[in-house]
């Protein structure tokens, strides 16, 4: 019959059994109707003279065009003397959960996230043990389930990111027809997540700095430069000698590290360049902190820590917040956390605020100073606004 995009969707079902409906266009092509209303595209070709038939995908994920591009496709590999059922067959018993790993984090992940270590850490500590060996056709909803109620019982927020890591990558197996359905899909969160508005006692402040002293050099000064410059922590470990000028007291973040694309100049106040002149520059090290970028060598320093329920974040938002209650304004502050302006403010200000960040970072510098020692605010002698 004469196929279109809209007579496919209004085909019925046969009642008792199963229909094929096939197309003028593409001689094999085929929509099956199942008595229950389903439907999928097919292709029939011969191989070694017998007859043989290829399932292509279900009708709600693939439209006339897309099915039409594939039989062909299928029906020439057919002439060739290929056989694109069995080709089809090997390859999902042949495709492990361990092979789609290595291949959307080489294929995917590496070409369009900036946060794809972050991925390859969740898929390897959380995903691989359990399904390395598993074929990926083979993986089901019930199999997704298990995984996070195991980990939500421990770590419901991780238990989060695994799903958002794992439904991700299950769609890239669907997008190289590896699977036609996403196991993961509409999977609610196990988790619950809320926003941490955490800002830091003085005493706490004081607290974690004395433990920031305790530990090894080039991480201590990791945290403190977090909490000193309010910058986020992947930009600090990211930190390279050619972009920190001590003698002008600036570290230029570029675009390539800022979370945001968007370069960004820090002032380095006094505390800052204390700090980075303590440090040892290795001969060939381009990173400030080359002994401290791992991810889990920060997570056991931070697991040290005496402070409950501390997250580095709360760093940077304590700088902010501390920064706004003596006044700094809610733009400046903006402006030295390196977040996206919106709206007109984003279009007409090309202001480059370096003389306002600087005044701001050097008064919070005094204020932690002042908090670190334990001195009374009036001693400070920043004024409201600054």
């Amino acid at each position: 019959m004469k196929l279109t995009a809209r007579t496919v969707q209004s085909l019925k079902p046969t009642p008792g059994k199963r229909a094929e409906h096939f197309d003028h266009q593409v001689p094999g092509l085929a929509l099956r109707v199942t008595p229950t209303g389903a439907k999928s595209w097919t292709v029939l070709y011969r191989h070694r003279g017998r007859l043989r038939r290829l399932t292509l995908g279900t009708l709600d994920v693939l439209g006339l065009a897309k099915a039409r591009e594939r039989a062909r496709s299928a029906l020439a590999d057919a002439r060739d003397g290929g056989d694109p059922a069995a080709e089809k067959q090997h390859a999902k018993k042949a495709e492990t959960v361990s092979e789609l790993v290595t291949n959307y984090l080489e294929k995917y992940a590496k070409r369009r996230k900036r946060s794809w270590k972050e991925d390859a850490r969740i898929l390897k500590a959380y995903v691989t043990p359990k399904w390395q060996h598993r074929a990926i056709a083979d993986i089901t909803r019930r199999d997704v389930r298990t995984l996070l109620d195991d980990l939500a019982e421990r770590a419901p927020v991780m238990a989060n990111r695994v799903l958002s890591c794992v439904r991700k990558m299950l769609n890239f197996a669907i997008d190289q027809e590896l699977i036609e359905h996403n196991p993961a899909a509409r999977i609610a969160r196990p988790g619950a997540e809320q926003s941490r508005d955490r800002v830091l006692t003085d005493d706490e402040i004081r607290q974690v700095w004395r433990e920031f002293d305790a530990l090894e050099l080039q991480m201590g000064a990791y945290f403190k430069l977090r909490l000193v410059t309010a910058q986020r922590g992947v930009e600090v470990r990211s930190m390279q000698w050619s972009g920190v000028d001590l003698e002008g007291g600036w570290w230029t973040i570029p675009a390539s590290v800022a979370k945001n694309t968007m370069g960004h100049r820090v002032p380095l106040s006094p505390t800052a360049l204390d700090i980075l002149r303590s440090l040892p520059v290795g001969e060939g090290d381009a990173y400030v902190l080359a002994g401290a970028r791992g991810h889990r060598q920060q997570s056991e320093a931070a697991a040290t820590f005496t402070l409950a329920n501390f997250r580095g974040h709360d760093l940077r938002r304590t700088a902010a917040s501390l920064m706004a209650g003596g006044g700094v304004s809610p733009l400046v502050i903006s402006r030295v956390l390196n977040h996206v302006e919106k709206g007109v403010t984003a279009v007409y200000d090309r202001h480059s605020y370096d003389a306002e960040n600087r005044a701001a970072l050097a008064w919070w510098d005094a204020k932690l100073a002042a908090i670190i020692e334990n001195k009374p605010a009036s001693v400070l002698a920043f004024t409201k606004g600054a």
